[in-house]
């Protein structure tokens, strides 16, 4: 996840671009925001009733992360072909239309008429469509679908270099192949815009801080080092604007405004459902242990789309799990702007407000039990800040 170190990066560090770390292939971009006096008057900002009985989820997912990027191939197994489409870390809904535009260059090449995805999550759910519109049919076969699949936890806002890839394995194809995937996600996020239920909406946040933002990176103890990949497409949304003293309602002296897109996941799955089965398309509940039980499926083309499941079904012990926590509290239509203050993250979802924060210990922990305490917390350290906050 990571996702308040995108936009600790993206709005508080002068666009370093990077959720994550530096990337020896892509340069350190130069800072971005703008100057003091260059920035938009603050809205009145409504406080959020941040309270632990406010709270009405508590979830957690388990991010597949694989230190080369997303496995993205054609394997043979039998008499089918399975397109691996897997391992996309942090990033699976931000990349994941551009992503699947590359798995579905290898399906056509089986040159099929029908297909069978395995797996109804974000990654799932995109190829599935895609091929769907290129003219195949297809059926979803899961053991799960929306809202009990992985990426219906995800804390939902754009970040489409969150845990990609180690800065060692961000060789030149590979930072090609995902500035082509960010930039094709991108360009189909914007035309979900504006639709009934709000699926996709840009929204403005703030950075806090009680130091100078200094552009420093944000992996967590006992974590690699990520590829900075954020400066290639960084000219996609806007900088961030510094916020003097005086002009803005928070409690420290430094205060960064950036804008992201967010995901209303609950309203974007069931859309990207309905407009799968209007399409003909049929998802049939299964579960499967071993690929040798592909076998009994109709379609000679399958695509892998398993996620962090790939490891069990596949025995890929190049997935790493990394477990990232949110709680969601109670919405507040009139709260529509986002907070990063250190470990806490705050993203103002239509389904609730999301609260987030880091915890020792995530990378590797497939755990996914969620800690209330640990929730708890964050909610009673998002009142505090509330509770500072200058009243218009």
């Amino acid at each position: 996840m990571q996702r308040r170190d995108f936009l600790r990066t993206t709005g508080a560090t002068l666009a370093l671009g990077a959720m994550a770390s530096g990337c020896a292939s892509a340069p350190r971009a130069v800072a971005t925001a703008t100057a003091p006096t260059d920035y938009d008057p603050l809205p009145p900002l409504a406080p959020i009733r941040a309270r632990p009985d406010r709270l009405i989820a508590i979830s957690v997912c388990t991010r597949p992360f694989r230190a080369q990027g997303p496995r993205i191939e054609a394997e043979k197994l039998g008499r089918k072909t399975v397109v691996h489409h897997y391992g996309h870390g942090g990033s699976g809904w931000s990349l994941s239309w551009g992503s699947a535009r590359l798995a579905l260059r290898e399906v056509l090449a089986t040159q099929v008429a029908e297909v069978g995805v395995i797996g109804c999550g974000a990654i799932g759910l995109t190829t599935a469509l895609l091929a769907q519109r290129a003219g195949l049919k297809v059926t979803i076969y899961a053991r799960e679908r929306p809202p009990d699949v992985r990426s219906s936890r995800a804390t939902g806002v754009w970040s489409p270099d969150s845990r990609y890839c180690t800065a060692e394995h961000a060789t030149p194809d590979a930072v090609a192949r995902w500035e082509t995937m960010a930039r094709e996600s991108f360009r189909t996020y914007q035309t979900l815009l504006g639709l009934p239920g709000d699926p996709i909406e840009w929204r403005d946040g703030y950075a806090l801080g009680d130091e100078p933002f200094n552009g420093g990176h944000g992996e967590g103890d006992g974590e690699p080092v990520y590829a900075n990949l954020l400066p290639l497409i960084r000219s996609l949304w806007p900088r961030g604007q510094d916020i003097p003293p005086g002009a803005h309602p928070f409690p420290v002296p430094y205060v960064r405004r950036y804008t992201t897109m967010v995901y209303n996941l609950s309203s974007y799955s069931r859309l990207l459902i309905e407009d799968f089965e209007r399409g003909g398309g049929r998802i049939e509940t299964r579960e499967f242990e071993r690929p040798a039980e592909l076998e009994k499926l109709p379609e000679k083309t399958l695509v892998n789309c398993t996620g962090y499941g790939a490891r069990a079904l596949f025995g890929d012990d190049s997935i790493v799990p990394v477990r990232g926590q949110i709680g969601r509290l109670i919405p507040q239509p009139e709260v529509n702007y986002g907070l990063s203050y250190g470990s806490l993250f705050v993203v103002p979802r239509r389904d609730g407000i999301v609260v987030q924060t880091g915890a020792p210990g995530d990378y590797g922990n497939a755990d996914a039990t969620p800690n209330h305490a640990e929730s708890e917390a964050a909610v009673r350290q998002l009142a505090a800040l509330m509770a500072k906050m200058r009243r218009a």
